[in-house]
């Protein structure tokens, strides 16, 4: 029998936001079926329903005929459906085998844990994604890519009926990217029903068959793949036609005198490593995964301690110590994984904001209140952040609007920053929103701020920087100008020994 998996009326509202409104979509299994939208459009709202986090205000969810009414992930789980986040769900200070068998955990007959036949099947499950990690490695210790690939690696272990992917190759590196849709292929073979989100489209027309577009809460319409182009997508997602993401950029044309030099620089992770960053220049840094660009700007930024080099502002000899340090020299770093390393998810867009300039809010003793909601205000005009009131929850926000909380905290005009480090700032953002950022970053340059591009999309480093470093394996392999790189280069240099 065909799986089917229906979504019928689903609405669901938030204080002051209408997150779906009559929401009906049905899909088939043997087939992938992408959701498509802008932040906060109500995929990741409708995956939530799914999985149990949110029970929806009306409607239902069928599977295969039958309604559904969970109330929990563990009734989700138990119902064969698996929800793979953008936020990471792992035990950090356990095993890779515990983390992927952590609902099912083997027990021998005196009741206590079998750790050699869950170190036999996870080691199976680690051969089918080609990764090179053991069972015992304890995942807190792994990179950003390999827990996303074990956060995988529970879904399908599970081998649920329905699986959904919310974002799931952001970190990952082409090589893994192939991996995982190698296993979408099969899973797809075994007619499993599959939910694809991701705001890459070509990834979009590589691996799906059915594409369902949302806007605003709403359903716009619904594609076969083959029958659609990119063009006519971005139109149906956005209401209106963007043309090229690129070419509506107003550049910053004066780009002034050397704001940062680093000479020498070594660390546990990188080797001599020698830059410079001119005022209103924005300094592209490409490379693969892996490469070391999250690295150097951690020890720059004093995240990270610095065993030989020098780093200069301004001309002036720097050896930060501590990230408050950078901050305090007007450095901000607006980091990769923004949920757990840039923002407070339970404290509301205010508290983010105002978070680095909490002592020139305060009056003596006390907090003034009236000047930190003016700030607030300020950025959610200025970025135009998608919320009824500053009061509300970042983690109630969509990927593109948290972005825009972080760069509202470290452009505030209580903030003297000068250098401004972006890792991944359109990860998980859709194609509007990473349009708006563009601009934003010239906008940034052309008021004087030196900006560090760190991104793993090649035409995003290549469309908007003024100047691009490579980086493989720690250290630098070229230097290119925006006018004399191009994707082969920039390959052929990330990928040099």
């Amino acid at each position: 029998m065909e799986r089917t998996l229906e979504f019928v009326n689903i609405s669901k509202a938030f204080p002051g936001v209408q997150a779906l409104n009559d929401v009906s979509v049905q899909v088939k299994g043997g087939r992938v079926s992408a959701l498509m939208g802008e932040n906060g459009a109500g995929k990741s709202t409708l995956l939530k329903i799914l999985s149990g986090d949110y029970v929806p205000d009306g409607g239902c969810v069928r599977i295969n005929g039958e309604e559904k009414n969970f109330t929990s992930p563990y009734q989700s789980i138990k119902a064969s459906v698996s929800v793979i986040y953008q936020e990471r769900q792992l035990l950090n200070a356990m095993s890779v085998m515990e983390n992927v068998f952590i609902d099912d955990l083997h027990e021998s007959k005196f009741g206590f844990l079998n750790k050699s036949e869950l170190r036999r099947k996870t080691q199976e499950i680690i051969d089918s994604f080609e990764l090179p990690v053991k069972p015992s490695d304890i995942v807190g210790h792994l990179s950003i890519a390999h827990q996303q690939m074990i956060e995988i690696m529970k879904a399908y272990r599970r081998d649920s009926d329905i699986i959904a992917f919310d974002e799931p190759t952001a970190p990952l590196t082409d090589r893994e990217i192939a991996v995982l849709f190698r296993l979408i292929g099969k899973l797809k073979e075994r007619g499993k029903i599959i939910l694809y989100v991701s705001h890459r489209m070509a990834e979009i027309f590589q691996i799906t068959d059915d594409i369902v577009v949302l806007k605003d809460g709403q359903l716009v319409t619904t594609f076969e793949t083959s029958q659609t182009n990119e063009a006519e997508l971005v139109k149906a997602m956005v209401g209106r036609d963007i043309g090229d993401t690129y070419a509506g950029i107003r550049r910053n044309d004066k780009i002034g005198d050397t704001l940062l030099e680093v000479k020498n620089l070594v660390t546990e992770d990188i080797n001599n490593v020698s830059f410079t960053l001119r005022r209103g220049e924005v300094l592209g840094f490409a490379g693969l995964v892996g490469a070391g660009r999250t690295e150097l700007m951690r020890a720059v930024f004093g995240a990270d301690p610095v065993i030989s080099g020098d780093i200069l502002l301004e001309g002036k000899s720097v050896n930060f110590k501590s990230p408050k340090e950078a901050i305090d020299s007007g450095i901000a770093l607006c980091p990769e994984d923004r949920k757990t390393q840039g923002l407070v998810l339970s404290r509301s867009i205010r508290d983010n904001i105002s978070m680095p300039v909490l002592p020139k809010l305060s009056k003596r003793l006390f907090m003034d209140t009236k000047a930190e909601e003016s700030l607030a205000a300020s950025a959610i005009s200025k970025f135009a952040i998608k919320t009824p009131t500053a009061e509300k929850l970042t983690l109630e926000l969509s990927g593109g609007n948290q972005q825009k909380v972080i760069l509202g905290r470290w452009t505030s005009n209580l903030m003297d920053t000068k250098i401004l480090i972006l890792d991944e700032p359109t990860k998980g953002i859709d194609v509007g929103a990473k349009a708006e950022i563009y601009q934003l970053i010239h906008d940034f340059a052309s008021q004087g701020i030196g900006v560090i591009l760190i991104s793993s999309e090649l035409t995003e480093v290549l469309n908007v920087s003024d100047y691009i470093i490579v980086m493989r394996s720690g250290r630098i392999t070229g230097r290119l100008s925006r006018h004399e790189a191009t994707e082969e280069r920039v390959i052929e240099l990330s990928m040099m020994d």
